[in-house]
């Protein structure tokens, strides 16, 4: 979230060039003069990124991606294909239907090791820890306690508060939030679509995330909790078949006898009565493009039959209108409703509300209790894909209370930024990201108090006559504002985290509260809530407590703890930054802010801490990034280095960009991008250009894994990494430039043609390697060269490889690391497996949720494994407990 370092959810292909431009400010470099260390550097890298990213996004537009294919398709934007993090899994083909159920049936079938696994990071995560406010932290901008993306929310008038993440299941409070408890860990699918309650208090939970993200997971379908209170998700609850298996569920909304679903690949509809039989597809734009249609393996199938809402006339069910459309554009885009019992677009005479397939997004439908009004949010591609500052087309409300209108618009983007919000810069504006974020909800008792949900939370009492930002982004820049660490924020109320996606009404010991899911988790506050002369709430509260731990890490860093005893554990996430977590902590502290990638701990010293931003910005500290922001006034009291590689200036490094440190020095560290780097000053570099090039992968050529053990270097590349060509390989060296060449690796079942995701090298025995394989074998993927295996061994240097995965489940593998016995642990998408030393077979590792684990690391006396989850915090187990 750090203000150089966050919003990055922007079509993170499209944005590389510009997003590296400003990364590397030299750590001495004066800070601006407008009361904020972030505001001004932040929103101009901001607005440079947006700028970069308008005109090339539309699937009408004709230019190059970076992986030299056509980005006029952006099969690569969306959940299957949405990018690299996407890539990853479905490249070089399309991921049929049931591929996770099956690799969690497999998982779960699988023999277990014993000890169990323990959550290291369960307990508050404070992004204004006061002892972290150096130059790239976001420390005192207002969010408070946070976790991991919520992207959907229910409540009833009893306390019962649900939330659905997007990795980490659905969580229940008793208490009007807080006090958590998940209730969907037996499903095969921890991502949230959305939540509802329906008249007769069952929860519904649609899985899939249908954000349209880098990290978004497909899920297994639609489950109803007749008894949310005290029950718990499984498998036994999902309503219909298998038709809705492997998408997202963006809305579901009841009306006639029927709940009706918004998925990735259509409009589907169901009985809420008997929960038996299929589901009725309704409608979808593009039937071709659907599984088993003719076209379902073209790479532009996953964005054809985008469905986001549905909107039922509440005083004639048989009403209903659809919003469909893909959020960067394309033919079918629009509302339709039933003329003669078939679909039919709207082209006319909604008011105000686009009728045009060029204006019309991703949009959100509420409507109000008492059946007099409803309001929609709409996202337009034409402003996406050509105006740098928004998105957004405008908030309209229906006073007819018909949701086929006429419609008025009541807010734009310009109306919001004068509404007290924080993002007011050329380039950055509300609603610049609502393809990603968006909520809508109507006060029931009194039709004209909305609060909507963009970048910030605003809210309107008189119907969209006026609005408040009364959740802005941050508090950077605004007067109150203060970096004293005594003031926590200075003199401003605390806000929410940035990027909403769910929100819900509830009633708490008589007391109504609106709740809000985004990026950083739950928040709550007073439906009728207080607000200061800006309009910004005075009231919210942080119901991350700790007990709901949905953080979503890329990678995980162990050292010893020097001032504490113990060790400190450390780790990138998802948009909230990396957290420290020291041996005596009480509450976890943020000491770098933004999307949080690869990291790098010194064993020996865990305050020697290298955090991978994007594209290969990396930032050191050797204090833990402790400070007290006294480098406002004074930039020497910085003690965070940008000591990005020049393929970071370039854009030629992934999305989230590998690096590694030699096992045998912690002082020789490898990064890739294009190239592999070097350097050898450990965490004493200061600068960028201490970074020297060992070996060059290839023009279109991107680092997808590397390793170094005693100089001996292994780096995986992809290029292009989509569909378009799809092309890997791995270049192996040594780290002081020598004898570096490329490895033969057939298309064929040695080494599948598939994403190359990580490496494991025996630390007795450098030419010994083992090698992870992402994506899934042939009996799921539609493409060229899809191969089988996912874990392979090299015992010559990468020469010749030999398949080992025996009965390893068909499940995308992240990364492994070698245990000092001789064992090898495998992080995969839905949890870890263990190979003994002496044994070919492979065993489950305690009894994780359904979760994806990114990155294994050991502790620095090798006794304990760290595992990164993607939605579920840090998990540890004693190594000795895997045999």
């Amino acid at each position: 979230m750090s203000a150089p370092t966050r919003k990055r959810r922007w079509f993170t292909i499209c944005a590389i060039t510009a997003s590296v431009a400003l990364v590397a400010i030299p750590a001495g470099a004066a800070p601006s003069g407008n009361n904020s260390p972030f505001g001004a550097r932040a929103l101009a890298r901001l607005a440079a990124e947006r700028t970069h990213s308008t005109g090339v996004v539309s699937p009408k537009a004709k230019a190059q991606d970076d992986d030299g294919g056509d980005d006029g398709n952006e099969a690569d934007e969306i959940v299957e294909g949405a990018d690299q993090y996407a890539e990853a899994r479905t490249s070089p083909g399309i991921v049929a239907p049931g591929a996770y159920g099956a690799a969690w049936n497999s998982l779960t079938n699988l023999p277990s090791t014993g000890g169990s696994w323990h959550n290291a990071t369960n307990l508050p995560y404070n992004s204004d820890d006061p002892r972290y406010r150096d130059y790239d932290s976001n420390s005192s901008g207002g969010s408070g306690n946070v976790t991991g993306r919520m992207a959907a929310m229910a409540a009833d008038d009893d306390g019962y508060v649900y939330a659905g993440s997007a990795g980490g299941g659905v969580w229940r409070s008793r208490s009007g939030g807080g006090h958590w408890q998940p209730i969907s860990d037996k499903l095969s699918s921890q991502s949230t679509g959305a939540l509802a309650l329906d008249g007769a208090g069952r929860l519904w939970l649609g899985t899939g995330e249908a954000t349209t993200n880098a990290d978004a997971y497909l899920g297994s379908g639609v489950y109803v909790l007749s008894d949310p209170r005290r029950g718990s998700f499984s498998s036994r609850s999902r309503v219909g078949g298998d038709e809705l298996e492997s998408t997202t569920v963006h809305e579901l909304r009841f009306g006639g006898g029927k709940v009706w679903a918004a998925t990735s690949e259509g409009v589907w509809s169901h009985s809420t009565k008997t929960l038996k039989g299929a589901w009725k597809l309704e409608f979808a734009p593009n039937p071709a493009y659907l599984p088993h249609g003719s076209l379902a393996s073209d790479p532009s199938a996953p964005y054809k039959n985008i469905a986001n809402d549905i909107a039922i006339d509440p005083k004639n069910p048989s009403k209903v209108v659809l919003a469909v459309g893909w959020r960067s554009g394309d033919d079918y885009n629009g509302f339709y409703s039933k003329v003669n019992g078939t679909w039919t677009r709207i082209t006319g005479g909604l008011g105000d509300l686009p009728a045009d397939a060029d204006d019309v997004g991703n949009v959100t439908f509420a409507r109000s209790a008492d059946g007099s009004r409803y309001y929609a949010i709409d996202q337009s591609p034409e402003q996406l894909n050509t105006n740098p500052d928004s998105a957004l087309e405008g908030i309209y409300v229906s006073k007819s209370g018909s949701p086929t209108g006429p419609w008025t618009k009541i807010a734009d983007y310009q109306g919001l930024a004068a509404a007290g919000s924080a993002l007011t810069s050329s380039g950055y504006m509300p609603g610049v990201q609502a393809w990603y974020n968006q909520f809508l909800t109507v006060d029931p008792a009194n039709a004209q108090h909305v609060y909507a949900g963009l970048e910030e939370v605003y809210e309107t009492k008189d119907s969209g006559t006026t609005w408040s930002a009364v959740g802005p982004y941050w508090n950077f820049g605004f007067p109150c504002w203060s970096i004293d660490p005594t003031k926590q924020t200075g003199d401003c109320s605390p806000t929410t985290h940035s990027d909403q996606h769910g929100v819900a009404i509830g009633r708490y010991h008589g007391k109504s509260f609106v709740y809000v899911g985004n990026d950083g988790g739950v928040y709550k506050r007073p439906l009728d809530g207080s607000q200061d002369a800006s309009g910004h709430a005075t009231d919210w509260t942080s119901l991350n407590d700790g007990t709901i731990d949905t953080l979503q890490y890329y990678s995980v860093g162990v050292g010893k703890d020097l001032a504490h005893g113990g060790v400190s554990v450390t780790g990138g996430l998802q948009d909230n930054g990396q957290s420290i977590l020291r041996s005596n902590d009480k509450v976890m502290g943020s000491n770098f802010g933004g999307d949080g990638g690869d990291t790098l701990t010194d064993p020996a010293n865990g305050c020697d801490i290298a955090e991978e931003y994007v594209y290969l910005a990396i930032q050191v500290t050797q204090n833990c990034a402790v400070n007290d922001g006294s480098w406002v006034t004074d930039p020497s009291k910085i003690t965070s280095y940008n000591v990005a590689p020049a393929d970071n200036a370039t854009g030629e490094a992934r999305f989230i960009a590998p690096l590694a440190a030699d096992a045998k020095n912690s002082s020789t560290w490898i990064a890739g991008g294009r190239h592999v780097w070097v350097q050898t000053h450990g965490y004493a570099i200061r600068d960028g250009d201490e970074w020297s090039s060992l070996y060059d992968l290839g023009e279109g050529h991107t680092a997808t894994a590397v390793a170094i053990s005693g100089g001996k270097v292994y780096a995986a590349w992809c290029g292009p990494c989509n569909n378009q060509g799809f092309a890997r390989g791995i270049s192996v060296g040594n780290a002081d430039g020598t004898g570096w060449h490329d490895i033969t690796l057939p298309v064929d079942a040695t080494v599948p043609n598939r994403y190359l995701s990580g490496f494991a090298i025996d630390p007795k025995n450098a030419n010994h390697v083992y090698l992870t394989v992402n994506g899934f074998s042939r009996q799921w993927t539609e493409g060229p060269g899809a191969g089988v295996g996912h874990v392979f061994e090299s015992k010559d240097g990468g020469t010749t490889w030999k398949d080992i995965s025996k009965n390893l489940p068909d499940v995308p593998a992240d990364s492994a690391v070698v245990t000092p016995n001789g064992g090898l642990a495998v992080a995969t998408d839905l949890g870890v497996v263990y190979r003994a030393p002496g044994r070919s077979t492979w065993k489950r590792v305690g009894d994780l949720p359904a979760v994806a684990v990114l990155q294994l690391k050991l502790s620095p006396d090798g006794t304990t494994l760290y595992a990164a989850t993607h939605g579920r915090g840090i998990y540890t187990i004693k190594v000795r407990d895997c045999d």
